[in-house]
C-alpha cells in the first residue's frame, strides 16, 4: 500500500464541476499518484510553473501563419534550453537510466502544452543524444556535449523522397575515400533527397544520416553518420549541401521539417558511428556483428527511443481530450425527463449513450497513462544495457521484445487517441469546433503521429513477426523468449486453445481473470492460425515475403494490437495492485471496461475459434460495458481531475478545472480580435457596391 504525500499538488478551484466531485468518496490527488510517477509529477509541476511565469509561452492570441510559428517555436524551444531542465551535468554519463528517465519526463511535460517545441527538442537533443551513447563512442563525446551546452540543434535524415519504411534500399551513400581518410556523401537524384527531418528545414546544425556505406565499390548496407550541416553562427548550410524546408503542412508547422541533398560533401572518417561497426583508415571494414542484418537492426533499434515518445505524446493528447469532453459533458445540460416533474435538465454525462462514447475513452486513457510510464521503466533499462556494454552483440531476447512491444503500442495508442480525441469533439458539440476548445489542436498534432517514426501499418508488421518466432520456438525448441513475460502464456497453448465460452450464471460477476482468458485465448489462437495460413501459402509456392503480406488483413495486423491490447492492460495491473485499497475497486473497473470494450471489437474471432458458440460472449460483454459506464458516471469528474493536467496547460475554454463553462465562452466571445467591429471590407459588399474583379483576385 502506497503512502506517498499529496501536499505538493494544488487544490482545485471551486465551480458547477463539485456536484459532481461531491458525490465521489475518491481522493484525486491520491488517484493522481497511481496515474503519475511522485517525483516525476513534480518535475511536471515545476516545469509548468516556470513556464507559466514567461510571457513567451503564453498565448497571443491570434492566428499565426507557418513561417511565425516556426519562429515562435524555435524561440520557445532556445529559451526552454536555457533553464534548469536540462543541465549541462546530462554531459556526464553517470547514471544513464536515470538522466534518460529525467530528460523524457521534462519533454514528456513540454508536449502536453507545447508539442511542436517538444518534437524539436526530442528530435534535435535527446534522440540525437541516446544515437550517439548506443552506437557512438568517445570519439562522438564532442557532439554529445555540444547538445547539452546548448551549442548543437539536431535532425534525423533517414526517410528519402522515394523511401521511407524500406530503409534497406535507400540510395543515399557515403562512399570511403582511403587517401584522404573522409567520406564522401552524395544524393544520386532527388528521389533519394532526404526528407521529413525535423528541425532540418531551418534550424539544426548537425543531422544523424542514415546513409549506405561503400568501400571500394562495395555495399555494405545502411550506417549511421553525424553530419555538420549548417554554419551554427550564420545557420548557413555548408558548400555541397542543398537543405531547405518542405512548406506547410496542415498541423504542426513551428517544425520545421526539410529536405537534403548532398554532393560530394566530405566529412571526418571519425564521424561515423562505430559501436556497431567501424572503418580503419586504411579502408577495412570490422564490424562485430556478424549478420549485415542485425546491424541495420542496431542502427535502426535508435528509432525506438522517438517511438515511446510518441506514445507518451499520444496519450496525454488522449488524456486531455477527454479531460474537455468529461468536464463538458458534467456541465452542459440539454433535455428533462417527461414525466411532469419540476426536475431540471440533465448533464449530457447522465446520458447512457454519452456515457458509452466517453467513458471507454476514460479507461483507455488511464491504462495507456500507466502503461507508457511503467513501461518507460523497461526500456530505460533495455537502453542502459546496451549502452553499457563494450560492443554491441546480436540483438537480445530483451531488446527483441522492447521492439516487439514498441512496434504494436506506438500504433495502438496514436490509432485509439486519434479516434478518441474526435469522439470527443463530437461529444462537445459546436463548441467543441472552436479553436478555443483546443479539440482541433488536439486532433491536427495527434494526426501526424499514426505515420512518423514508422508507419502504423508497416510498424505492427514487426510485432507479428516477432510472436510468429516466439511461436515457432515454442513448437521446436519448447520455449519461448520473453524476458518481459508479454507472451509467456503461449507456453500453456494447448490448454488455453481447450478452453470454452460458459454462459455467466445471473449475478457472476465479470472480473480480471475473465478479461485475461479472453486475451490469452484470443492471442494464441490468432498466431496459430496466421502461422499456418504463412506456412500453407508457402508450401504452395509462395515466397515468404508474399506469404506474410497475403495473411496482414484479419490475421497477422489484428493479432499485433491485440498483443498491444493485452500488454498495456497487464502493465496497469500490475501497477494498481500498488495502490491504496480505497482506490483498487475503481481501478479495476477502468481497467475491466477498456478490457472488455477493446475485446468487443474482436468478439468475431471468438466464434471463427470456437471459443464461443452462442450469443453468450455478447450479450455478456456488452452488457457489463454499459453497467461498467453507468457505475462510473459519478466518479468521472474526479477521475478526470486526476488524470488532468493543469489548466494553464489544458488551456481549453470548455475543459477548465472550474467547470465555468459559460463565463469563459462570453469572455472568448468579447475578446475575440475583431468581434465588435465592422470588417475592413465592409464598403466591397454594399448593394450598391461596384465588383471590381481585378482588386478582388490581386487581394486573393
Amino acid at each position: 500500500m502506497e503512502t506517498s504525500s499529496t501536499s505538493f499538488i494544488e487544490d482545485l478551484p471551486k465551480g458547477p464541476l463539485d456536484t459532481y466531485r461531491t458525490r465521489s468518496k475518491l481522493n484525486w490527488k491520491k488517484l493522481k499518484l497511481v496515474f503519475e510517477d511522485e517525483e516525476q509529477l513534480k518535475t511536471k509541476i515545476k516545469l509548468w510553473k516556470t513556464l507559466e511565469q514567461n510571457p513567451i509561452f503564453h498565448d497571443s492570441g491570434r492566428e499565426l501563419n507557418s513561417d511565425e510559428m516556426k519562429r515562435l517555436a524555435a524561440v520557445r524551444l532556445h529559451q526552454f534550453r536555457k533553464l534548469d531542465f536540462l543541465p549541462k551535468s546530462a554531459v556526464n554519463k553517470g547514471n544513464h537510466k536515470q538522466r534518460m528517465r529525467h530528460l523524457m519526463t521534462v519533454n514528456e511535460a513540454m508536449n502536453i502544452c507545447f508539442p511542436d517545441v517538444s518534437v524539436k527538442q526530442a528530435i534535435g537533443m535527446l534522440l540525437l543524444a541516446t544515437a550517439l551513447e548506443k552506437l557512438g563512442t568517445d570519439r562522438h563525446q564532442f557532439v554529445i556535449n555540444g547538445i547539452w551546452n546548448r551549442q548543437i540543434l539536431g535532425s534525423v535524415s533517414l526517410t528519402e523522397v522515394a523511401h521511407g519504411s524500406n530503409t534497406k534500399d535507400m540510395k543515399t551513400t557515403a562512399t570511403y575515400d582511403r587517401t584522404t581518410q573522409e567520406f564522401v556523401i552524395n544524393t544520386p537524384d532527388f528521389q533519394a533527397a532526404k526528407c521529413w527531418g525535423g528541425n532540418l528545414g531551418k534550424t539544426a546544425t548537425w543531422t544523424l544520416l542514415f546513409a549506405q556505406l561503400i568501400i571500394d565499390e562495395q555495399p555494405y548496407g545502411l550506417h549511421l553518420f553525424i553530419v555538420p550541416i549548417r554554419d551554427p553562427k550564420t545557420l548557413l548550410s555548408y558548400p555541397g549541401i542543398v537543405v531547405g524546408d518542405m512548406g506547410e503542412k496542415i498541423g504542426l508547422n513551428g517544425i520545421d521539417n526539410g529536405f537534403i541533398i548532398f554532393k560530394d560533401y566530405r566529412i571526418p572518417r571519425e564521424y561515423l558511428l562505430n559501436r556497431a561497426a567501424d572503418v580503419t583508415p586504411e579502408g577495412n571494414y570490422e564490424s562485430s556483428l556478424a549478420d549485415p542484418a542485425k546491424i541495420l537492426g542496431a542502427v535502426l533499434e535508435t528509432l525506438s527511443t522517438a517511438r515511446v515518445g510518441i506514445m507518451q505524446e499520444c496519450s496525454n493528447m488522449l488524456v486531455s481530450g477527454v479531460t474537455i469532453a468529461v468536464r463538458y459533458g458534467a456541465v452542459r445540460r440539454q433535455f428533462k425527463p417527461s414525466d411532469g416533474s419540476k426536475q431540471e435538465e440533465l448533464p449530457l454525462i447522465e446520458y447512457p449513450l454519452h456515457q458509452w462514447r466517453l467513458f471507454p475513452y476514460m479507461a483507455t486513457a488511464a491504462v495507456f497513462r500507466i502503461f507508457v510510464t511503467e513501461f518507460a521503466e523497461d526500456y530505460t533499462s533495455s537502453v542502459e544495457k546496451s549502452a553499457s556494454e563494450t560492443h554491441l552483440g546480436n540483438l537480445n531476447d530483451l531488446v527483441a521484445e522492447i521492439h516487439a512491444t514498441v512496434a504494436a503500442m506506438k500504433p495502438l495508442i496514436s490509432w485509439t487517441c486519434r479516434d478518441g480525441i474526435q469522439e470527443c469533439r463530437e461529444a462537445c458539440g459546436g463548441y467543441g469546433f472552436l479553436k478555443s476548445a483546443r479539440l482541433g489542436d488536439l486532433k491536427s498534432t495527434n494526426d501526424p503521429c499514426v505515420t512518423y517514426e514508422g508507419d502504423n501499418n508497416v510498424l505492427i508488421q514487426q510485432t507479428s513477426n516477432w510472436l510468429i518466432r516466439q511461436w515457432n520456438s515454442l513448437l521446436e525448441e519448447g520455449k519461448v523468449n520473453s524476458p518481459l513475460g508479454t507472451c509467456a502464456f503461449l507456453k500453456n497453448y494447448r490448454r488455453t486453445l481447450s478452453k470454452k465460452f460458459t454462459p455467466r450464471v445471473p449475478g457472476d460477476v465479470v472480473d480480471k481473470k475473465f478479461v485475461w482468458e479472453c486475451y490469452e485465448w484470443l492471442i494464441t489462437y490468432l498466431v496459430k492460425v496466421t502461422d499456418e495460413k504463412q506456412k500453407q501459402l508457402v508450401d504452395s509456392g509462395l515466397c515468404k515475403f508474399n506469404a506474410r503480406n497475403n495473411t496482414q488483413v484479419y490475421r497477422a495486423a489484428i493479432l499485433s494490437k491485440v498483443y498491444g491490447e493485452f500488454t498495456a492492460l497487464n502493465y496497469y495491473w500490475n501497477r494498481i495492485q500498488r495502490a491504496d485499497q480505497d482506490l483498487v475497486l475503481t481501478l479495476n473497473k477502468l481497467g475491466l471496461l477498456y478490457g472488455l470494450w477493446s475485446l468487443d471489437k474482436h468478439l468475431i474471432y471468438f466464434y471463427e475459434g470456437s471459443f464461443a458458440t452462442d450469443n453468450g460472449l455478447i450479450v455478456t460483454v456488452k452488457q457489463e460495458i454499459l453497467k461498467l459506464c453507468s457505475s462510473l458516471k459519478d466518479d468521472a469528474v474526479t477521475i478526470i481531475d486526476a488524470l488532468a493536467p493543469p489548466d494553464f496547460i489544458l488551456n481549453s475554454v470548455l475543459g477548465s478545472s472550474d467547470g465555468k463553462v459559460y463565463e469563459r465562452l462570453e469572455s472568448m466571445f468579447y475578446r475575440n480580435p475583431g468581434a465588435l467591429s465592422r470588417p475592413s471590407w465592409w464598403h466591397e459588399i454594399l448593394p450598391d457596391s461596384p465588383i471590381n474583379d481585378t482588386k478582388l483576385v490581386s487581394k486573393l
